[in-house]
C-alpha cells in the first residue's frame, strides 16, 4: 500500500486486524510511533500494546501474556525485537490476524531511509505463511517498490496506490541568500504561533538555527541525535503535546510523528532525493487544512550532496542512482513550471493540469530567458582555468574582479577575465547554480567545491544546444513576491484558485469557542498523558465550534466524535458549548 502521510495508511491494517480473529502484529521502526499510535488507540477502546526496549522485564511479560491470552487487537513490535528467537517463538505460540509492515521502504537499499535490520523480515513468510501479510509506505519510486516486494516475499500480492497529491500543502522553493534570516521571515509573518519542523543537515546548524529563532521570539526547539536523550525526549514531547511549537532537527527527526496540525515544513538544506522531500513535506497538514512546505536552497547544497554521494562507499550502482535521484530533486527545484506536477510526474501519477494553483511557480510564474551566451561563457572560464576553481573564484574571472587569488593564478591575463559584466553577482551565483543542475557542470569529487565540465557542455560551447535559463524570483513575503493570497487562520496562504475546501472563515463567536476548546483538551491531555490530538483532533474542535451541538446526537455526528469519545467527553464538551452560548 502506497499512501500519501496522514492519508490514512494505518486503517488499513487497523480495520482487518480488528475484523479478523488474532491479533494483528505491526513491524513498527520507532518507538515515537508506537507510543503515539498505542495512545490514540486505547483511546478509541482499542486493545492495543507495545513490545520494546522501553519496557521493564515485568511489563513486557504482562504484554506477552496477553497476546497468548488473545487480549490483544494490536501489537507493535520493533524489528528488531520481533526477529529474536524468543519473540518468534511468542509469536509462533499465539493466534495471529495479520502482520503489518509499516515504512516498508526501509527494507530497500534505494528507499530514502533503508535500515538493515528490515532486511530479515523475509522469515515472515517463511515462519508464518497462513498469516497475511501487508507492507505499506508513504514514498516508494517503482526500484523501491520492486525492491519491497521481492525482500518481503510479496510476488503475486495486489498492490494499493493512492494519489500522492496533497492539495493543501503548498509548495515553495526559494533561492538561499541569508537562509536564517529568511526562515525567520517566513515564519513571522505566515506561520506565528504555528506549529512547524525545520530540517536541517548538520547537528550544528540546528543547535545554531533554533537558538536563532529563539533569540526572535519564535518558541523552538532542537531536535538531533547528539543531544543529551532526556532533553530531547523533552523537546519531542513538548512538540507533540503543545501548540505553537517549532521543531528544528535533523531528518531523523519526524518518521511516526503523528501530530496533524503541522502548518509548515521548512528545508534549509537540500535533501537527498525527491523521496525524501517528500516523505519530510509530508509531515506538514495531516489534518488537512492548508499548510506550507519551504525550502531555500543554493549551488553549495548541490555540490554537498554530490560530494557525500561520490565519497560514499556505496557500490558504483548505488551512486549511479543516488545521482539520478539527486538530479530529479534539483529538476524539481529549477522547473519553472508547476512543481505539483513535475513532484506528481515523478512518482508515475499524471497531474491532469498544468497549474495546481497551490504551488509558487503557479502563484507568481517565473521568466524563462535564453542564457545560451552567458552560458557559453561560464563554461568557457571553466576550462580556461583548469576546471579545478569554485563558482566564487569563476564569478570573479567572469566579471573582472582583480582579486589576490585570481592575479595569484594568472587568470587576470586569460580572454574570458571581465567578459562577464553584464550581469551581477548574484545573477552569475544563479546562472552557475543552473548550469549544474541542466547538467552541464558538475562538482568535482577530487577538490573541494571545484567544478568542471561534463560531456553535455561540448554542444553548448559548439552552439549546438541552446539553455534556457530561469529568472530567479524576488525573495519575501507573498504581498511582497505579488502572490496574491487568501490568508486563513492557520497562517497559511492560498491561491483563490485553490480548493474552496481549504479556505477557512471564523465566524461571530467560533474563535473564542475553539479557544475555549483547546484550552480543555489540553487539561485532558495533561490528565491522561497523551498528546492533545489524541484526545480530539483540531478538525473535530472546529467542527464542534461550528455547529454547536446542544445534544449527544448531535454531538455524535460530529467527524472525530465516536462512541468511546462521546462516552468519555460528550458531557464535558456540551457543557463548554453551553457556557460559551450563554
Amino acid at each position: 500500500m502506497l499512501m500519501p502521510t496522514g492519508g490514512g495508511k494505518s486503517l488499513c491494517y487497523q480495520l482487518p486486524a480488528l475484523l479478523r480473529e488474532g491479533c494483528g502484529i505491526v513491524v513498527s521502526p520507532l518507538i515515537a510511533l508506537m507510543r503515539d499510535q498505542v495512545a490514540g488507540l486505547l483511546d478509541s477502546g482499542v486493545k492495543a500494546a507495545v513490545l520494546n526496549s522501553t519496557l521493564s522485564w515485568k511489563e513486557s511479560s504482562a504484554v506477552e501474556q496477553s497476546l497468548l491470552s488473545g487480549d490483544l487487537d494490536l501489537l507493535y513490535i520493533a524489528p528488531e525485537r520481533l526477529l529474536t528467537p524468543r519473540c518468534l517463538d511468542l509469536l509462533s505460540r499465539a493466534r495471529l490476524a495479520l502482520f503489518a509492515i509499516d515504512e516498508a521502504h526501509c527494507v530497500s537499499q534505494w528507499g530514502h531511509d533503508f535500515r538493515p535490520e528490515y532486511m530479515g523480515l523475509s522469515v515472515l513468510a517463511e515462519r508464518f505463511p497462513n498469516v497475511p501479510r501487508i507492507a505499506l509506505t508513504a514514498t516508494a519510486d517503482e526500484l523501491t517498490r520492486s525492491e519491497i516486494v521481492t525482500r518481503l516475499n510479496l510476488d503475486g500480492a495486489p498492490r494499493f496506490i493512492a494519489s500522492f497529491d496533497r492539495p493543501n500543502i503548498r509548495y515553495e522553493i526559494i533561492e538561499k541568500q541569508n537562509a536564517r534570516s529568511q526562515l525567520q521571515v517566513f515564519i513571522t509573518e505566515r506561520h506565528a504561533g504555528d506549529a512547524g519542523i525545520v530540517y536541517c543537515l548538520s547537528r550544528a546548524k540546528v543547535d545554531d538555527t533554533a537558538a536563532s529563532l529563539a533569540k526572535a521570539g519564535i518558541d523552538a526547539l532542537a531536535y538531533h541525535a547528539g543531544m543529551d536523550a532526556s532533553v530531547r525526549a523533552l523537546n519531542q514531547d513538548r512538540f507533540i503535546n503543545e501548540d505553537g511549537v517549532v521543531i528544528v532537527a535533523t531528518v531523523a527527526f519526524g518518521m511516526g510523528i503523528d501530530k496533524p496540525d503541522v502548518r509548515f515544513v521548512a528545508h534549509l538544506d537540500l535533501p537527498k532525493s525527491i523521496e525524501a522531500y517528500y516523505q519530510e513535506t509530508g509531515r506538514a497538514g495531516r489534518d488537512g487544512k492548508p499548510a506550507d512546505a519551504w525550502m531555500t536552497y543554493g549551488l553549495a547544497d548541490i555540490v554537498q550532496q554530490r560530494r557525500m554521494i561520490d565519497q560514499s562507499t556505496g557500490a558504483d550502482e548505488f551512486k549511479r542512482v543516488s545521482v539520478r535521484k539527486l538530479d530529479a530533486l534539483v529538476g524539481l527545484c529549477e522547473t519553472a513550471g508547476c512543481r505539483r506536477g513535475r513532484l506528481l510526474d515523478y512518482f508515475g501519477e499524471a497531474f491532469g493540469a498544468p497549474k495546481c494553483g497551490n504551488c509558487d511557480n503557479c502563484l507568481s510564474p517565473p521568466r524563462v530567458w535564453d542564457g545560451t551566451i552567458v552560458a557559453q561563457k561560464a563554461l568557457s572560464c571553466v576550462y580556461r582555468t583548469g576546471q579545478r576553481f569554485g563558482a566564487l573564484h569563476l564569478i570573479d574571472v567572469l566579471m573582472g574582479h582583480s582579486t589576490e587569488r585570481v592575479a595569484q593564478f594568472g587568470h587576470d591575463q586569460l580572454s574570458v577575465f571581465g567578459v562577464g559584466t553584464e550581469l551581477d553577482e548574484k545573477r552569475w551565483r544563479t546562472v552557475v547554480r543552473q548550469l549544474v543542475s541542466l547538467g552541464h557542470l558538475q562538482p568535482d569529487s577530487e577538490a573541494f567545491g571545484a567544478l568542471k565540465l561534463s560531456l553535455s557542455a561540448r554542444s553548448v560551447l559548439k552552439g549546438d544546444s541552446k539553455v534556457m535559463l530561469r529568472e530567479q524570483t524576488a525573495t519575501g513575503s507573498p504581498r511582497k513576491r505579488g502572490i496574491k493570497a487568501k490568508t486563513v487562520r492557520s497562517g497559511a496562504a492560498l491561491s483563490p484558485d485553490a480548493p474552496a475546501a481549504f479556505h477557512k472563515y471564523d465566524k461571530n463567536g467560533e474563535a473564542n469557542l475553539i479557544s475555549v476548546l483547546r484550552h480543555w483538551r489540553t487539561g485532558m491531555a495533561r490528565k491522561h498523558n497523551v498528546p492533545a490530538y489524541v484526545v480530539l483532533h483540531d478538525a473535530t474542535l472546529e467542527g464542534i465550534a461550528s455547529s454547536r451541538p446542544q445534544t449527544h446526537g448531535q454531538l455524535r455526528a460530529v467527524t472525530g466524535i465516536g462512541d468511546k469519545k462521546l462516552e468519555r467527553y460528550g458531557d464535558a464538551l456540551l457543557s463548554l458549548v453551553r457556557s460559551e452560548a450563554g
